[in-house]
């Protein structure tokens, strides 16, 4: 009964540990703003369409369209696709697609700052009017005020309707014959949004717009704003449950650490190895380099290069340095005929010295490094 009470203990901390965390993840979570794209009708920031979708809530029925727009709906009652602002191009195939949902009968509203590009349409740039002012060419012709942000004017051809007409006489928004159905461009997305929907004569002019269409049925499609990749993880299970699959997640590490599990690559004892490694040899050369043993550790390098060249050239281990002169000249090592025999002369007179200074010893013993790699390598 002894062994249970840390192993209970144990419990105990880990239940304690996950409690704090799930509470600051869900402190943090709460207390983090939810950031949403622009132009989109779900939302209620300044920049987003929720005001205008709440409200035709009210009048027709309304639905927002994610799917391609390949799976738009060409048969059944004329409906409205209410396009604010695309983030991209629609792709050629695409294109054809809400040219199609057209000719069926139904009506794409268009609203985007220069919608050059799209449909087919063209613009040019042009100075907005000063004096805030619009004219409605619709059945009830009026003059409104507003305020335009586009630098840009719709390009009109004959079979165009022009809708509404700056001061300038610059084409702000236009309707246009397509197959049986039709397509209505402004390029005032902005009169859309939240901030804007109700300043001056915005939501007059917006509804004027979407009464054109005569339909019953309104999309907002959020297609164009990327909603294509909203199938992910996290937007297809809510947050609540993704917390939870990462508290899992790390509950479940955390018990099998508890359980004494480990992971990573197998580890050989150090004892295993250190027998077959070059430690012995860094601490016999740090323990000569602290000694200042300079001449006893060049007499080792020489050495074991007079064994290297037996073993490696056949030449023999008794000869001394000073004579190798012209075994080395046959091998064409790395340095000149005539620098070999004052190479051999000076480590001759380097290894008979008694004493040999900390510069000595480092010349001396890169030019043995070298020349042993030449013997090993060549």
């Amino acid at each position: 009964m002894k062994n249970l009470k840390p192993k209970r203990q144990g419990w105990i901390w880990l239940t304690v540990l996950l409690l704090v965390f799930i509470l600051i993840s869900i402190f943090v979570s709460s207390q983090k703003p939810k950031q949403y794209p622009n132009y989109v009708s779900n939302s209620p920031s300044p920049t987003g369409l929720k005001a205008l979708y709440t409200y035709l809530q009210k009048e027709v029925r309304v639905n927002s369209w994610t799917a391609e727009p390949l799976k738009l709906p060409k048969q059944g009652e004329e409906k409205l696709l209410v396009m604010v602002e695309p983030s991209f191009i629609p792709e050629t195939e695409e294109m054809e697609a809400y040219q199609d949902f057209m000719k069926a009968g139904n009506t794409i509203l268009l609203f985007q700052t220069n919608p050059k590009g799209m449909f087919d349409l063209d613009t040019v740039p042009k100075q907005p009017s000063p004096n805030h002012e619009v004219k409605w060419y619709g059945e009830n012709q009026r003059t409104f005020k507003t305020e335009i942000n586009s630098p840009f004017r719709i390009v009109t051809n004959k079979d165009d309707a022009v809708r509404i007409e700056d001061a300038g006489g610059g084409a702000i928004a236009l309707k246009r014959s397509v197959g049986k159905g039709q397509l209505i461009v402004a390029i005032t997305p902005e009169w859309l949004i939240n901030d804007n929907l109700l300043k001056k004569d915005n939501l007059a002019l917006v509804l004027n717009l979407f009464n054109e269409a005569k339909t019953g049925t309104v999309l907002f499609d959020e297609y164009i704003h990327g909603s294509q990749n909203g199938s992910s993880i996290m937007t297809v299970y809510p947050m609540w449950f993704l917390l939870l699959l990462l508290q899992g997640i790390l509950l479940m590490m955390l018990w099998l650490w508890f359980k004494g599990k480990r992971f990573g690559p197998l580890l050989v004892p150090r004892e295993e190895s250190v027998r077959f490694s070059d430690e012995g040899i860094r601490a016999i050369t740090a323990w000569y380099l602290r000694g200042r043993r300079y001449h006893d550790s060049l007499l080792i390098q020489a050495d074991y290069l007079k064994l290297l060249l037996q073993e490696r050239w056949r030449i023999p281990y008794r000869i001394e340095w000073k004579d190798l002169s012209s075994f080395l000249v046959r091998q064409h090592i790395g340095m000149q005929e005539n620098e070999i025999r004052p190479f051999l002369i000076g480590l001759t007179n380097i290894l008979e010295k008694e004493k040999v200074s900390k510069q000595e010893y480092l010349l001396w013993s890169r030019s043995l490094e070298q020349l042993r790699k030449e013997v090993e390598e060549g």
